[in-house]
């Protein structure tokens, strides 16, 4: 009988332990199971929960750039912080600068979730991310000496002459432009960004600094130099047979569609309204920058634009 007490004791804390060791595996499983669905399961729903998006830029003038106090202003910010207050009004936009080139890869790094920075949508950038359609079109520019001395006018000019010199920045798509109509890679100057490019001439290093008409414009104003001035007349590149036309957009992802989806739809009813040339008119954008409300991503993805 004292046996069978014992073993019936023994029995009843057995009993007792593997309750209190089921009590606390389901009450974990219950946390566990509480924060993962209450956790964002996309980035558009972080982006709401947590109060901010962070947004990559190159600190190029006029298309994405951080003023002396430190705020993240440019025709590319701006547009994605009126965008994302429509999508979300309490998300803010938190800037993360980067160079040019390196903005895809930190993109696709997640190192910020969207790229402001006045990218081109190119058919070979549409294979490494996602983009909105075009918020404005714009076409080259030459940067050249003061007084044109070595008579530039075009890219084809400075592929006709093997001792001309062409800067470009690192990442852009001026290298590959100058590449389609002859220019060798022997010619270019790779410079991290358009100051850079600047000096590059100003210095005789360069020749010429191939850049949007815009940052172009932009660059010789805000920097006062009396060395460099904007070549003119400028004849457009021809590649392919066609004169070269360039849209630019916000990046995000490729998983991105929720949130690109949300952008689009916002974009459609802003770009071209007064509202939107009022907004991108400080930084020399004006309605021959609109693009047609016919041309999408997809199109420009697809060499169809």
């Amino acid at each position: 009988e004292r046996i069978s007490f014992s073993f019936k004791l023994i029995t009843i804390l057995v009993a007792l332990l593997f309750a209190a060791s089921f009590a606390v595996w389901a009450g974990g499983q219950k946390e566990k199971s509480g924060s993962s669905s209450s956790a964002p399961t996309t980035t558009l729903a972080k982006i709401k929960k947590q109060g901010f998006i962070n947004v990559g830029f190159a600190n190029e003038d006029p298309y994405g750039y951080a003023t002396s106090s430190g705020k993240l202003t440019g025709e590319s910010p701006e547009i994605a912080r009126y965008i994302i207050h429509k999508i979300a009004p309490n998300v803010k936009l938190e800037g993360v600068l980067t160079e040019f080139g390196s903005l895809i890869p930190g993109l696709q790094a997640k190192r910020f979730d969207m790229v402001a920075a006045g990218m081109f949508i190119t058919p070979k950038r549409c294979q490494q991310v996602t983009f909105t359609n075009p918020n404005y079109t714009i076409g080259e520019a030459l940067l050249v000496a003061k007084g044109n001395p070595k008579n530039i006018h075009s890219y084809k000019d400075i592929a006709n002459n093997p001792n001309l010199k062409m800067a470009v920045e690192s990442g852009a798509v001026e290298g590959g432009y100058a590449k389609d109509v002859g220019v060798k890679q022997s010619q270019l100057v790779e410079v991290p960004d358009p100051p850079s490019g600047l000096a590059a001439v100003a210095t005789g290093r360069a020749d010429a600094f191939g850049l949007t008409s815009v940052s172009i414009q932009e660059l010789v104003i805000k920097s006062g130099s009396t060395k460099v001035e904007v070549a003119s007349p400028f004849h457009q590149p021809v590649i392919n047979g066609k004169k070269l036309v360039n849209y630019g957009g916000f990046a995000f992802r490729k998983d991105e569609t929720a949130l690109v989806k949300a952008v689009n739809e916002q974009l459609a009813n802003y770009i071209g309204t007064p509202a939107h040339l009022k907004l991108v008119k400080p930084f020399g954008f004006t309605k021959v920058n609109v693009p047609p409300k016919n041309v999408t991503s997809a199109q420009i993805c697809a060499g169809n634009d």
